[in-house]
């Protein structure tokens, strides 16, 4: 397995550290150098990318304000001569916190932490098949494999699950119960009303979710959450 990177700083001899270290780890693919964040932003909204070195003190934006635009993807290694701010970074999901001057030995246990953590990531996204609900309608109790779910949609005081077979389950109970009962990695919210399979979704827009047979829109609230979880988690559509 290989992590594809990003390096982003505003020094290029702290760049250069960074990519001579990871020239020597066969594991690591290096995407791009980025001086700035507009452009890392850039990169990442065209490739998919794994993990991010990151400095902290950049200018207009700083490394800590970027990364909590990120949310949990891509991994985040810290890599700055701020000793002072490792307790704020703590809030944005940060993988390592690395001090410059930064030694190979310190680069690569943050690396091998980013390769535990993607393999953690791997395995909760490789359970939803495996995810059953126990769901009650009808004055039954259905089992519904989370897999088979292409999207939960909210009408009123009940949600309908609607099925990969075109099969639909009724029950009274709301889309944030069943949310939480459903894998985080696998699921996303994006309309109060709607609840969908991110492995089902053929198309999006800024507006619009394609899934099999239906569209569905895009809440003005969800937008741009919705929007970094499907371009920055590896999504290929």
């Amino acid at each position: 397995m290989k992590l594809n990177c990003l390096i982003v700083d505003d020094e290029p001899l702290a760049i250069e550290v960074i990519h001579n270290y990871v020239e020597r780890l066969d594991n690591l693919q290096l995407v791009a150098k980025c001086r700035h964040v507009a452009e890392a932003n850039t990169w990442l909204r065209s490739a998919a990318v794994d993990v991010v070195f990151l400095d902290i003190k950049m200018p207009e934006v700083t490394g800590l304000e970027f990364a909590r635009t990120l949310g949990k993807t891509p991994m985040i290694i810290f890599t700055t001569a701020s000793r002072d701010l490792a307790v704020q970074s703590y809030d944005t999901h940060a993988i390592d916190y690395l001090i410059k001057p930064i030694s190979f030995e310190k680069f690569l246990k943050a690396v091998n932490k980013a390769f535990d953590r993607k393999k953690e990531l791997d395995l909760m996204v490789g359970s939803t098949q495996q995810k059953t609900l126990l769901v009650k309608a009808e004055n039954k109790t259905f089992r519904i494999e989370a897999g088979e779910i292409h999207f939960v949609e909210s009408i009123r005081d009940h949600v309908v699950f609607h099925l990969a077979d075109g099969a639909s389950v009724v029950s009274y109970t709301s889309i944030t119960a069943v949310e939480n009962d459903l894998p985080e990695l696998d699921f996303v919210r994006i309309h109060r009303s709607y609840l969908v399979a991110i492995r089902h979704i053929k198309a999006f827009s800024n507006s619009h979710i394609e899934l099999p047979n239906t569209t569905l829109p895009i809440g003005r609230t969800y937008k741009e959450e919705v929007l970094q979880r499907l371009t920055l988690q590896n999504i290929h559509l």
